[in-house]
């Protein structure tokens, strides 16, 4: 197998053409760790990941294939370095869950493909996962032959659950278990990016607006249950429309759940983006480089920051409404600077025990420099000064080098959000 060298692993869910591949490197990676014989019955049912496919939860790693010779193209398609199964308790695949777990199953990564954080890009992948779905608790089992794994479930903040430990065939298989922190739950995420004017609807939901610059800000927390949904709804659509906005809504475990978001699907919303919720606390004092660059702490936004943000993540938006926006609550502002140019920003803002970082942009001609990493614990650091003792940061899903980032900040998942859009006809 010919893997693309500095590739970050894409973790997705397994396509039909992913499985095959994922059952023999599942096969292979525990024979070639020792584990088992290429006869043993169970790695007959490693290499079963149809299986696993049909009854649970099949993940893989995946990369670019690497060209074949130095002057060849590219190869099109990906190669599937590595895999995991989620197991739901009930499950077939369910061995030592309880109601509330979800059970991680056979995490193996192909033996060339080692060393490279893929085995970490699938459980982290795995963790957001279970948050999304709601998941109490994450449980695993494992052997003390399998070292490397130990370790990055120690790095990962699993536990060992010693009273849940069984055995298998005289092995000791040891269980671990690994519990969500606390989300600081849309309120708090509120009062950290604040929208320009607030509406209060009959129900208690809040409307915001913002001319429409960022969903965060133009979006409706549904933060109760509505007597009358579809009328709750028709409340906010009216707040939008007299607007000239797209009626947006922010939907999870605290913000509507299942029954807001199938409402909203059957009116013709759609999914336009969402975020994972990563939580850390803000510690001791961190360790960090300046990357050979100055880094600026100022209480405000200034031009030169703004146009660094704005720059990268929302070209040709007004810069009022944006400065309006990011005052509307207390915070600190990072730039990093090189002979006085900016390089990169970031915002720490602060609502009760609580720092949210957010803005976090690297010029492009300036990143792979660990810049994203400085600015990051320069802005805990700043935060700690002030007295915030914990941290929060939203991540697309999908963006898989900030999930490496973050992972090995310590950030960890716990919560899970969709953006629900629909936009009004203009005639």
């Amino acid at each position: 197998m010919k893997v693309a060298v500095d590739t970050g692993p894409v973790v997705r869910r397994a396509t039909p053409e992913d499985v095959d591949d994922a059952g023999a490197l599942t096969a292979e990676a525990y024979v070639a760790d020792g584990l088992l014989r290429d006869e043993d019955d169970y790695t007959a049912e490693l290499r079963d990941a149809r299986r696993r496919a049909r009854e649970a939860i099949l993940l893989v790693a995946a990369v670019p294939r690497a060209p074949r010779g130095e002057d060849a193209p590219a190869s099109s398609g990906d190669v599937v370095v590595g895999t995991v199964t989620l197991a739901p308790y009930g499950t077939s695949y369910a061995e030592v869950a309880e109601p509330g777990e979800l059970e991680i199953r056979m995490l193996a990564v192909a033996p060339e493909a080692r060393g490279r954080g893929v085995a970490e890009a699938l459980m982290t992948h795995a963790l957001r996962h279970a948050v999304a779905e709601g998941a109490r608790r994450v449980v695993l089992s494992t052997s003390d032959a399998m070292r490397a794994a130990q370790r990055l479930y120690d790095r990962l903040g699993f536990v060992h659950d010693e009273p849940r430990d069984w055995d298998h065939h005289g092995l000791c298989v040891r269980v671990r278990t690994w519990t969500p922190p606390d989300a600081p739950g849309a309120v708090i995420e509120a009062a950290t990016w604040p929208p320009l004017r607030t509406t209060v609807t009959s129900d208690g939901w809040r409307v915001g607006e913002s001319g429409g610059l960022t969903r965060r800000a133009n979006s409706a927390l549904p933060l109760t249950r509505a007597a009358d949904l579809g009328a709750a709804v028709d409340e906010v659509e009216g707040v939008y429309r007299a607007a000239g906005l797209p009626s947006t809504f922010r939907v999870g475990p605290t913000t509507g759940g299942p029954a807001l978001h199938d409402a909203l699907l059957a009116r013709g919303y759609v999914a336009v983006s969402g975020a994972d919720v990563l939580v850390r606390d803000v510690g001791g004092p961190s360790e960090h480089t300046s990357g050979g660059v100055d880094v600026r702490v100022a209480a405000h936004p200034d031009d030169a920051w703004l146009a660094a943000w704005l720059g990268v993540k929302s070209a040709g938006a007004d810069v009022g409404t944006a400065r309006a926006i990011l005052d509307g609550s207390p915070g600190v502002y990072l730039t990093a600077l090189d002979g006085g140019r900016p390089l990169g920003v970031i915002r720490a803002a602060f609502a009760e025990d609580w720092v949210g970082l957010s803005c976090l942009v690297v010029v492009p001609e300036a990143r792979r420099r660990g810049l994203a990493r400085t600015l990051t614990l320069r802005a805990l650091d700043a935060a700690r000064t002030r007295g915030a003792r914990r941290a929060f940061l939203q991540v697309e899903p999908h963006n898989t080098a900030a999930a490496r980032l973050y992972t090995g900040l310590g950030f960890a998942p716990a919560d899970r959000y969709l953006y629900l859009e629909r936009a009004f006809a203009t005639s």
